[in-house]
């Protein structure tokens, strides 16, 4: 059988190196080794890379938090990518952000097993998340200040920006520890929580009276993170797990188009994930499908790290922050004059 040589050629372009091991490597060259392999740790090495483009352009970076990766330990790496300025803006889940508030109040979350006798737990007030145990009353202890909290506030709809800067202020004071939350306020990073119901922070606000509910402005949400997307010289994404954070950041661009906004995709695409995309899902879904929304550019670098967020982000973040030492990034806009104006009334 003769084979076409010029489509051969076309195929292979570079081999597959080993890695070397060397006891005195950083992780930053180590993940470089990596991007000359296959499979997965290929796909490490390209997150790296494609983060650190964002940084070193001109590049509006959206985070999104998902799963339970703050009780699993990742708070002070998500902590450390906000005071480095690592990310722009950040999309969580109300539960990750309800425990870091219960860290930052000085109390753990504990290493458990994932065949604890559950009956037991419930006896003893201790709630499981996998293999990680919580102390049921001291959740009740961080629900109580989120009760009195917001019993300080104005009464008026709050956008989960404001009410997520206001409580980090709060902390700033009163917390024990540095978290999430906290930083985000001190470094100026807002903070959007789509699904805040879906969470203990919505179990306490759910404490008031029927009469005066606290009043959340979601879709203030909605126009505010079109604006930063659309008034970015570029966008990247990168998500830690999927859920509603992923979708929430990446239906800027859609909701940027249909105001009659620069909704070009967003440029770079960094996912990190367990789930599969065949079964229709949106946290296994790949960044091709989003194209077919405009939610990715058409012309956008991009990587999908299948792979336990709790391996491959700690990985990712220290090769990046060796990459980035001593790298003084240019920040970009986050101001949010003129959010709500639309150029033009697409329904007319």
């Amino acid at each position: 059988m003769s084979y076409d040589l010029k489509k051969r050629k076309r195929y292979l372009k570079k081999a597959v190196k080993p890695v070397e091991i060397d006891a005195g490597v950083s992780v930053s060259e180590l993940v470089r080794r990596m991007g000359d392999t296959a499979f997965q740790g290929k796909n490490v090495s390209r997150a790296v890379d494609i983060w650190e483009e964002m940084l070193r352009g001109r590049t509006t970076v959206f985070f999104g938090l998902a799963g339970a990766l703050v009780p699993a330990g990742m708070r002070e790496l998500v902590t450390h990518l906000i005071k480095r300025r690592f990310i722009d803006c950040l999309v969580s889940t109300g539960a990750n952000l309800f425990h870091d508030i219960h860290e930052t109040l000085g109390r753990n979350h504990w290493q458990g097993s994932a065949h604890a006798d559950d009956s037991d737990l419930r006896d003893a007030g201790i709630d499981r998340i996998y293999d990680v145990f919580a102390v049921e009353d001291e959740f009740n202890r961080a629900d109580r200040y989120l009760y009195e909290f917001a019993l300080r506030l104005e009464r008026r709809p709050y956008t989960t920006r404001e009410f997520f800067f206001l409580l980090g202020k709060d902390l700033a004071l009163k917390g024990r520890r540095d978290g999430i939350v906290r930083a985000a306020y001190r470094a100026g990073i807002p903070v959007y929580c789509p699904a805040i119901g879906d969470s203990s922070i919505g179990i306490s606000l759910a404490m008031k009276d029927w009469e005066d509910n606290f009043l959340f402005d979601v879709i203030g949400d909605v126009k505010e993170t079109a604006h930063l997307a659309s008034r970015a010289k570029n966008s990247g994404v990168v998500f830690a797990g999927g859920g509603t954070p992923k979708n929430f950041i990446q239906q800027t661009e859609v909701t940027a188009s249909i105001m009659c906004k620069r909704a070009p995709g967003h440029r770079y695409a960094v996912q990190i994930t367990a789930d599969a995309p065949h079964w229709g899902g949106l946290s296994g879904c790949t960044f091709e499908e989003a194209q077919s929304w405009g939610k990715i550019a058409k012309k956008s670098s991009r990587v999908t790290v299948n792979c336990d967020a709790t391996i491959a982000l700690p990985v990712i973040v220290s090769a990046l922050t060796q990459r980035m030492q001593g790298f003084k990034r240019v920040l970009p806009d986050l101001s949010l004059k003129d959010a709500q104006r639309v150029k033009k009334r697409i329904w007319e």
